[in-house]
């Protein structure tokens, strides 16, 4: 059974988890906050603490995982390099793991060019390391058309 992790799953993480469950699908979804592990587990996910901004305690989670969801096109505070030096150096780590797919969220609340340039690092590293990787665009403000885009993309990347 193909495994889903989500980083950053907060309420939007969840409305995805709860999609990719029904369909099936085995899901973890990391929280910085172990209190929030719980939420994560009633979406139907497995909780995992993990903080995007130390890859190691992210790469011990991906065991079993098939694509990684990077949702983090609203996260909030030093948020740059989630979409710069940290995103390229997770994808370069990926290589070496069985991760076979990547979903990289580009659009949310923070800074336009700060989505487009992690959307650029991760379709360059996709290229390179011949990672498929999916770029998702939608507007997480209309949550019905960037949970069927998630999905969608997730999808994709399991069905070759």
């Amino acid at each position: 059974m193909a495994r889903v992790m989500i980083v950053g799953c907060g309420c939007r993480g969840q409305a995805l988890a709860r999609g990719l469950a029904e369909r099936g699908l085995a899901v973890r979804g990391t929280t910085r906050d172990p209190a929030r592990t719980g939420e994560i587990e009633a979406a139907g996910a497995e909780g995992a603490v993990a903080d995007p901004d130390r890859l190691g305690t992210l790469l011990r989670h991906v065991e079993g995982v098939t694509v990684v969801c990077w949702l983090m096109g609203s996260a909030e505070g030093e948020v740059a390099e989630l979409h710069s030096g940290r995103l390229q150096a997770l994808l370069e780590k990926l290589v070496d793991t069985p991760v076979r797919g990547f979903v990289y969220e580009a659009a949310g609340t923070c800074d336009r060019e700060l989505l487009d340039a992690g959307g650029a690092i991760a379709r360059a590293a996709g290229a390179t390391f011949r990672l498929p990787v999916t770029v998702v665009e939608e507007d997480p403000a209309e949550h019905d058309r960037w949970l069927t885009a998630m999905l969608k993309a997730v999808e994709g990347l399991l069905v070759p």
